[in-house]
C-alpha cells in the first residue's frame, strides 16, 4: 500500500489545490471584487520581503502544495531569501515527529458518518475500485474519514505518480541548513476548519472527481497557469468563483489568514523566518499580504 500519511500531508497545508481544480471554469470577469471588500491589487509575485515594525527581516511565499515535476522551479531568488533566514514557517510543523498520530485521531467524520452513507451506490463502488488502483486498498478502511481527505487519494490522474512539492523541498533545505521548522498552525486547528464543511458538500469533490477527471485536469492546469504567472490577485479570484455553493471561503480562508498575523509578528520578532503559505491566501484585500501592510509592516514583492 502506498504511502497514505505522504498523500495527505500536503492537503492539510492549504485548501488552494481542490478548490481550484474542481471545475474547468474560467474567470474572466474582472469587476468582480472578492470578499466585497475594496479593490486592492497587488503586482505579481509569489515572494514577498517583510521588514519594520519590530521584526527581523523576513520572507513570504505563496506554495501551491502540488504539482506536476514538469512546472516545478525553485528560482535563485527564492533559494537566496530562504539561505538568509533563521526558521522556516510552514502552515503547519511537517516536521513534527507526532503529526502522523495526530493527524489520524482527527480525519474521522463526527456522529458517526460513513463515506457510504454519502455517496450513491455506483459513486461508492468507482471509488472503491480506484482506491483499489491508486493505494492498493479500498474504501473500508477510509469509509468514515471526511471525504474530502479521502479525495486526495485519488489525485494521480491530476498530478501524476510523484508530485512536485515547494513544503517538502523546503523541509530538505530547512534541514540541510540546520534551521528549525514550525507551523502556524496545529493538525488540530486545520481540521476544525475542514470539519466546518458540511460532509455531504465535501463529498462532491469526490463524485466530481470520479465522474468529471477530465474536468479536474482541465482546471488544475488553469489553475498551474495562474499560480506560474505569479498573479496572486488573479489566483484567489479563481478560487473564490470555484468554490462558491462549495466551500466557504470566509471561513476556510479568510479567518486562518487573520489568524496568521499576530503569529507572524510573534515569530518574526524571535528569528528571520521564511513563511511557507498556500499562494492562494496572499491576493486580495483580506490576503496576508494586504492585512501585513495594514498591521504596519512593509511588505516589497521580490521578482
Amino acid at each position: 500500500m502506498k504511502s497514505i500519511f505522504k498523500t495527505i500531508i500536503f492537503f492539510f497545508v492549504g485548501i488552494t489545490f481542490l478548490v481550484g481544480c474542481k471545475t474547468n471554469k474560467v474567470l474572466t470577469k474582472t469587476t468582480d471584487q472578492p470578499n466585497n471588500a475594496v479593490n486592492t491589487k497587488n503586482e505579481a509575485s509569489l515572494l514577498w520581503k517583510v521588514e519594520g515594525n519590530g521584526i527581523k527581516p523576513s520572507y513570504v511565499f505563496g506554495t501551491i502544495h502540488m504539482l506536476k515535476h514538469e512546472d516545478f522551479n525553485l528560482k535563485e531568488s527564492v533559494k537566496t531569501a530562504f539561505n538568509a533566514v533563521e526558521q522556516l514557517v510552514l502552515e503547519i510543523d511537517m516536521d513534527d515527529p507526532a503529526m502522523q498520530v495526530e493527524m489520524m485521531n482527527h480525519v474521522g467524520m463526527k456522529d458517526g458518518m460513513t463515506i457510504k452513507q454519502l455517496l450513491k451506490e455506483e459513486t461508492y463502488k468507482a471509488l472503491d475500485t480506484k482506491l483499489q488502483e491508486t493505494m492498493g486498498v479500498g474504501i473500508q478502511i477510509f469509509d468514515t474519514w471526511q471525504p474530502i481527505i479521502v479525495s486526495t487519494l485519488l489525485l494521480k490522474d491530476v498530478v501524476g505518480e510523484q508530485p512536485a512539492s515547494f513544503e517538502q523541498s523546503f523541509m530538505h533545505m530547512a534541514q540541510k541548513n540546520e534551521i528549525e521548522i514550525i507551523g502556524l498552525e496545529k493538525v488540530e486547528e486545520q481540521l476544525n476548519f475542514f470539519h466546518a464543511i458540511p460532509y455531504k458538500d465535501q463529498a462532491k469533490a469526490i463524485e466530481e472527481y470520479i465522474n468529471e477527471t477530465d474536468e479536474m485536469v482541465d482546471g488544475f492546469n488553469k489553475m498551474t497557469a495562474i499560480y506560474l504567472s505569479e498573479d496572486i490577485d488573479a489566483l484567489l479570484k479563481f478560487t473564490e468563483a470555484e468554490s462558491k455553493g462549495y466551500i466557504n471561503t470566509a471561513d476556510i480562508v479568510d479567518k486562518r489568514n487573520e489568524n496568521w498575523i499576530p503569529k507572524i509578528k510573534e515569530m518574526a520578532s524571535e528569528k528571520s523566518s521564511f513563511f511557507g503559505v498556500g499562494a492562494g491566501h496572499l491576493g486580495g484585500p483580506k490576503g496576508v499580504i494586504n492585512l501585513l501592510r495594514k498591521a504596519g509592516y512593509t511588505v516589497t514583492p521580490i521578482k
